[in-house]
């Protein structure tokens, strides 16, 4: 089944501001919270929806992704947007990282379930950059690479937070002329954890974190273009105590090619030709990225002549189909003449042959942009 899309899910045009997207995805997750509707399965699915069109549309490096390339620039290759209706987040898991949103809409800021009104910090996204050639973006690769990131380190002990009993809240009751009011907001001492540092190991910072160097496993799905982020999920610095690791941000880098230019999915090759094979007629041989193909050339062909190989070219990171291979011919014009050379085309001169003629068989420039988008 095709995905929504994210903000006809949350009710807003596409360029809504953090503070809209916000209010939209506070009204539908309070409209459809378990609290208010237990044992609705609809209703569940329809709250981790919103969920997940949140945590896009909220985040500018999945945003701009998504504005680009729609759900597969976020899902391609196993890069994905949250994934919360795929599984990939439970409701604690969105309570953590979005409980805030609710303010004291659900019993002074709290939730139903295990977690109580104890909030998880996020931890910040790393960025790596990744060079890859044209032969491993046309056929999607697998990348191993080492990134430095925060983790909490080992040994480290904590105890319940003594200002806000655990709760991560901290509750006030003031008197206004409608009656009592209860207001709630995050602990100032926890930041929310509902637990603080009691004791943590040498060679750690003052929230117990140090530096690790992991190896991280990236898939890169075929099609991907130079200047393209791409984000692996929970490979990022982790926050303190029992906080999410943020996420690895992938930029793509592609690598020039020797003899082949890219030009979206399209590739093209300059083929340069002798004097003799342009009115002769050949068979160069041609690079392309998964072999070399022979092309006949027809006597007479003229320079700034465009061939076309169908399906040469490079995949759609959208898997909208392949490219093509476009050749461009260029008759190549010696610069340096022997005598014997001098005199054959000084004879030539007069000759009607070849006298260009630009009206037979002969398409005009604008004639062969136009075939190239046919």
């Amino acid at each position: 089944m095709a995905k929504r899309d994210y903000y006809e899910i949350l009710g807003v045009a596409k360029g809504s501001t953090e503070k809209e997207l916000k209010k939209a995805y506070r009204k539908l997750a309070i409209k459809y919270h378990p609290d208010k509707n237990p044992d609705d399965k609809g209703a569940e699915g329809k709250f981790k929806e919103a969920a997940e069109a949140y945590e896009v549309l909220n985040n500018p490096d999945k945003r701009a992704r998504y504005d680009q390339y729609g759900h597969a620039g976020l899902e391609g290759g196993g890069f994905g947007g949250g994934g919360f209706g795929g599984g990939g987040m439970n409701m604690d898991d969105i309570f953590s990282q979005f409980g805030d949103i609710f303010g004291s809409a659900f019993g002074g800021g709290g939730f139903s379930g295990s977690r109580g009104g104890r909030r998880r910090s996020r931890g910040s996204n790393l960025r790596v950059r990744v060079k890859l050639t044209l032969d491993e973006i046309a056929n999607g690769v697998e990348k191993k690479i080492k990134v430095k990131r925060l983790v909490i380190a080992d040994g480290i002990t904590h105890k319940t937070c003594t200002h806000c009993n655990g709760s991560g809240q901290t509750v006030q009751i003031v008197n206004t002329p409608l009656g009592r009011m209860q207001t709630s907001s995050t602990c100032p001492v926890c930041n929310g954890v509902g637990k603080i540092i009691d004791s943590r190991p040498p060679g750690s910072d003052a929230n117990g974190m140090i530096h690790k160097e992991d190896t991280v496993s990236i898939k890169i799905p075929a099609g991907v273009e130079d200047g393209m982020q791409l984000s692996v999920s929970g490979k990022g610095n982790y926050a303190p105590v029992d906080g999410i690791a943020g996420d690895l941000i992938v930029l793509i880098e592609e690598i020039p090619h020797e003899s082949l230019k890219r030009d979206g999915k399209n590739l093209h090759h300059d083929l340069f030709i002798s004097y003799p094979d342009a009115a002769l007629g050949a068979n160069p041989e041609i690079e392309t990225l998964s072999s070399k193909v022979k092309i006949k050339l027809e006597p007479g062909i003229q320079s700034g002549k465009l061939l076309r190989l169908r399906g040469k070219g490079l995949p759609s990171v959208e898997s909208y189909g392949t490219g093509d291979l476009l050749i461009h011919v260029n008759v190549w014009t010696p610069q340096e003449l022997n005598k014997e050379q001098r005199m054959f085309f000084e004879a030539q001169r007069e000759e009607s042959n070849f006298h260009p003629d630009p009206d037979k068989n002969n398409k005009s420039f604008f004639d062969r942009v136009k075939e190239m988008f046919q």
